[in-house]
C-alpha cells in the first residue's frame, strides 16, 4: 500500500483512523531551515476535529510531535523529518456493523475486494480523512519554506451547498487585480472560523450545513487555492508538469473528485481569442496580462498567480438507511451508519488543500527550479 508523494521532497503518510497514532516522514527538506513549531501547531489545529457543531464530535488535540529531523536549534538537519500525532479519542465498536456490509460511496467495498477482509475498517482505516492531519504537518513545514522563498499559498471555500464565496482575483494579472488578490489572501490569514472571503457567504454556508446535518445528510463543495510569488520557468513539460504534480497530490485527499486550473473546464466553452493570455512588458519583464491559464503553461510556471480548484464529494457516511450487501453471505442488506462523522469535508479541508499544494510546489521548486535569465 504505497502512501508516498513527491520526488525531490518526498512525504510518506502512515497510520489508520483508529491506530495508536498517525504520522509522516518527510525527506528532502533543505538543511538549516528553522521550523516554527508554534506556527506549525496553529496550522494543524485549523484542521483538527471536534470544535464545530457541523463537524464530527470526535475531539482530538492533534498536537504534532517531531521525533527526528531537527537539530538542537530547531532547524532542519538534513535527516528525514518524522512526526506523529496520537489518536486519543477512538470508538472502534461504532464500526462493528461495517465489517462485512460496506457503506455506499465509501472505499469499504473496494478495500474488501483488494484485501479480502484484512483491511482495518474502524474509522475508515487508512482511507480516513484522519490521515490529512499528518499531511498538514508536512505541508505546514513546506509552507514555512515557501514563505522564505517569497511564495504565499492560501485557500478558501469557493462553493458549498450551492452558495458561492467571492472568487480569488487571480484570472486577471493586472497590478490592480494582483493587489486585490494579495488583500484577499491576507484576510484569510486572520484566523477566521469560516474560511471564506465573504463573511455573509460563510454564514449562509454554515446554515446550509446545519440544515443538512439535521436531515442526517451530507454536503460536497469546492475549495479554491492560489499561490503567488512563484517565478516564471519552474516545472517541467508533459508528465512532470506543475499541473500533473499538484493534481496527483490533490487527488490523494479523501473525497476529492475533481481538480481544475485557471479557467479549467470553462475554457472548453471559450474561443482561443478569449482564452489566450496576451503578453506585455511590465517593469522590464514579459508577463501575461490576464491569467486564464492559472499560472501554468506547458507544465511550467508563467509567473502569474497559480489558481487551482478542488471539487469534494459529499461525505459518504450518512445516518439514514441505505441498500448494501452482506459480503459474507452475498445477500442484500440494509445499512445504517453509526459513529461520529462530519457533515461536509469542505470546511476542514481548506488547510489540507493549502498543505498539499505547498508540498507539491515545494517539490517542483526543489526538483525543477527556474533557469536563471541569461545575463541577469
Amino acid at each position: 500500500m504505497p502512501s508516498t508523494l513527491g520526488c525531490a521532497l518526498r512525504v510518506t503518510v502512515f497510520g489508520q483512523s483508529h491506530s495508536p497514532a498517525v504520522g509522516c516522514v518527510v525527506e528532502g527538506l533543505p538543511a538549516g531551515m528553522p521550523v516554527d513549531l508554534d506556527a506549525l501547531a496553529a496550522f494543524v489545529a485549523r484542521r483538527a476535529p471536534g470544535s464545530d457543531p457541523w463537524g464530527t464530535p470526535r475531539k482530538e488535540p492533534d498536537a504534532p510531535r517531531i521525533v527526528s529531523g531537527l537539530n538542537q536549534r530547531g532547524e532542519t538537519c538534513g535527516a528525514p523529518l518524522a512526526a506523529v500525532i496520537e489518536n486519543t479519542n477512538t470508538r472502534s465498536h461504532d464500526y462493528d456493523n461495517l465489517q462485512a456490509v460496506p457503506r455506499p460511496g465509501h472505499a469499504d467495498f473496494a478495500a474488501w475486494a483488494k484485501w479480502h477482509g484484512a483491511q482495518d475498517v474502524p474509522g475508515g482505516g487508512h482511507f480516513s480523512g484522519r490521515l490529512t492531519a499528518p499531511l498538514c504537518v508536512a505541508g505546514g513545514i513546506a509552507l514555512q519554506w515557501l514563505e522564505r522563498q517569497g511564495v504565499t499559498v492560501r485557500a478558501h471555500v469557493a462553493e458549498l451547498a450551492g452558495i458561492e464565496d467571492a472568487p480569488f482575483s487571480a484570472l486577471d494579472n493586472s497590478p490592480a487585480a494582483n493587489d486585490e488578490l494579495a488583500a484577499q489572501m491576507a484576510a484569510l490569514a486572520d484566523g477566521r472560523r469560516i474560511p471564506t472571503i465573504d463573511a455573509d457567504a460563510g454564514a449562509r454556508m454554515v446554515e446550509a450545513v446545519l440544515e443538512a446535518r439535521a436531515r442526517k445528510d451530507t454536503l460536497g463543495g469546492v475549495v479554491e487555492c492560489a499561490a503567488t510569488g512563484l517565478p516564471a520557468g519552474a516545472g517541467s513539460p508533459m508528465f512532470d508538469g506543475v499541473e500533473n504534480v499538484l493534481a496527483r497530490d490533490l487527488f490523494g485527499i479523501p473525497s476529492v473528485k475533481g481538480v481544475e486550473f485557471g479557467r479549467g473546464f470553462e475554457a472548453a466553452r471559450m474561443r482561443g481569442s478569449e482564452n489566450n493570455d496576451p503578453y506585455e512588458v511590465r517593469d522590464g519583464a514579459c508577463v501575461p496580462r490576464t491569467n486564464n491559464a492559472g499560472g501554468i503553461l506547458g507544465g511550467i510556471t508563467t509567473g502569474a498567480p497559480l489558481l487551482v480548484r478542488c471539487a469534494f464529494k459529499p461525505i459518504s457516511s450518512i445516518m439514514v438507511d441505505q441498500d448494501s450487501v452482506d459480503l459474507r453471505a452475498m445477500e442484500p442488506a440494509t445499512l445504517r451508519v453509526h459513529g461520529r462523522h462530519d457533515t461536509t469535508a469542505v470546511l476542514r479541508a481548506v488547510p489540507v488543500v493549502e498543505a498539499v499544494c505547498a508540498l507539491g510546489l515545494a517539490d517542483v521548486l526543489l526538483a525543477w527550479p527556474a533557469e536563471p535569465v541569461p545575463g541577469a
